[in-house]
């Protein structure tokens, strides 16, 4: 069994146990993990609820904008109707990204300190807690209080999900439990249209109280669960606990699978990475090669805001400036995001097929081109009754191809292009990036799409398929295909400065390297 240690590793069993996992992860097909790996698979989708929860909360906040009894508890008369103004619009919206930022970049510290098990149970208490001031409020202050401090902790559930996802799974289904992050946000956003499309209708405080009391329900259902979560044996062995590793790789694997030969691959790759001086602190992210790798990981997660994501927090909304009846408004939201969800689930076959580059750029130029033609659209003279249709029809389309492609890729090459010491600060920075570009997104569409400010409706699109072309140049350029390579190779690959269009058919043979790859 391979162990943490100064001295270089033994020849003899370790090297063997160590040729057979490299080989063993290449060999490996999808079926076959599933097979051998069906507890990870298990408990990598019962951490990810945490990100439900994070979807959901935004979710129900940009709805309730455009729900009556919302409006006319909180909002104020305006030609004979209630509104929310859009400076509150804005405040409330930037609750919870406000609080992403400063969450994902702490997660990082508990979650190196304690561990990605026990920093997950404490956020899931810390939501219980704080959904007791959203569900109470009956003020803007005060439920801008319950938005911030939500936000504080939701933040984290994205930064513990991807990271756990990608330290407890073989290579075989690296893509598929990673981008299954994608899947728990379109699932919490699917939820919050249909929960608030149901309590609209009711003409008391249940229509806003009732969506945020059921927050409680994934707080009961991840409670009973959380003792019996296998601790990463990725953070374990950077810990020196190698035996509590294995215990470790025993409850997340079956008995067919070679503990002694998992771990081995698990302790050489933190032992190439100390010989590459990689640290394990938020600057190491930025310095050497790890900044390359932080540089890709934070541009596919930005993409997704510059692309136009954010716009369906504000879908029911936008749907609803763009002049469908409000009900209608409420289905077409719950359309989008089903078709949002269905796309996810089919983009794993794609995932398993396709490479990460090719999938991430082809889907970013399809949505670029479907942003162009919603703005055309809204230029028509005279903006014919059928083009509110049409554009909202067109976002549905839009919304299938991001969940096929930008939206559950990113997470994968998020797991895959951090260096595994620093994988939760890197996706931590990769978050409070994004996070800050929906800061600016959120203040932003509000005016944009108001019927009192700028009221751009369709034209919208012009503004967000001008910012992806700029994210396609770079995604061209900078976006590596990382698609069947362990983390040890992708490791030996940036060390080496491989350009990004070289990754696919780069030859990996090194000293490090205990079998011939």
């Amino acid at each position: 069994m391979a162990t943490r240690s100064d001295t270089p590793p033994k020849s003899g069993d370790a090297d063997v146990a160590l040729a057979e996992a490299i080989q063993q992860e290449h060999d490996l097909t999808f079926w076959q993990a599933v097979k051998l790996y069906p507890k990870a698979v298990g408990w990598s989708a019962f951490v990810s609820i945490g990100v439900i929860m994070l979807a959901f909360d935004p979710q129900i906040i940009g709805n309730m904008f455009a729900m009556p009894q919302f409006q006319k508890d909180f909002g104020f008369e305006l030609d004979g109707e209630y509104v929310i103004s859009a400076a509150w619009q804005t405040g409330l919206s930037l609750g919870n990204p406000i609080g992403q930022v400063v969450g994902a970049l702490f997660s990082a510290y508990p979650l190196e300190l304690f561990g990605r098990k026990w920093t997950f149970f404490t956020c899931v208490l810390l939501t219980a807690c704080l959904v007791f001031i959203q569900f109470f409020a009956r003020s803007l202050q005060v439920l801008l209080v319950g938005e911030l401090l939500g936000g504080l902790v939701l933040g984290c559930f994205v930064v513990i999900g991807p990271t756990y996802a990608s330290e407890v799974c073989p290579m075989a289904l690296r893509g598929l439990l990673t981008s299954y992050t994608n899947l728990c946000f379109v699932t919490g956003q699917l939820l919050g249209n249909g929960i608030t499309a149901g309590t609209a209708p009711l003409e008391n405080h249940w229509a806003y109280s009732i969506p945020f009391a059921l927050q409680w329900f994934w707080v009961l259902i991840i409670i009973p669960g959380i003792f019996f979560i296998p601790e990463s044996p990725w953070w374990l062995v950077r810990k020196g606990r190698n035996e509590d590793a294995k215990d470790a790789l025993r409850k997340l694997s079956s008995s067919k699978v070679n503990i002694d030969a998992t771990l081995a691959a698990i302790a050489e790759t933190d032992r190439l990475e100390l010989e590459m001086e990689a640290g394990s602190t938020y600057l190491d992210t930025i310095k050497g090669v790890n900044l390359r790798r932080t540089e890709i990981s934070t541009g596919v997660y930005t993409t997704q805001v510059l692309s136009g994501i954010y716009l369906i927090n504000y879908g029911t909304y936008f749907f609803e400036q763009a002049g469908l009846p409000t009900q209608s408004a409420f289905y077409m939201g719950i359309g989008f995001l089903a078709v949002g969800w269905v796309c996810t689930v089919v983009s794993w076959f794609l995932i398993a097929r396709f490479g990460r580059r090719r999938i991430f750029n082809v889907g970013l130029s399809v949505l670029i081109v479907l942003m162009f033609i919603i703005g055309i659209l809204d230029s028509i003279p005279g903006r014919p009754s059928g083009v509110a249709w049409a554009e909202s029809s067109l976002m549905l389309i839009w919304n299938g191809a991001y969940d096929l492609s930008v939206g559950p890729i990113t997470f994968v090459i998020l797991g895959e292009c951090s260096a595994t010491r620093v994988r939760s600060k890197t996706i931590a920075v990769a978050t409070a990036v994004q996070a800050v570009c929906g800061i600016a997104m959120t203040v932003a569409i509000p005016y944009m799409i108001n019927p009192t400010e700028a009221n751009m409706q369709g034209k919208l699109g012009y503004f967000f398929g001008g910012l992806g072309v700029l994210c396609l140049i770079w995604a061209y350029f900078r976006i590596p295909e990382t698609k069947g390579r362990t983390y040890e190779e992708l490791d030996l690959l940036f060390e080496r400065e491989i350009p990004a269009r070289q990754f696919e058919g780069y030859q990996v043979h090194g000293a490090t390297m205990s079998a011939d790859i």
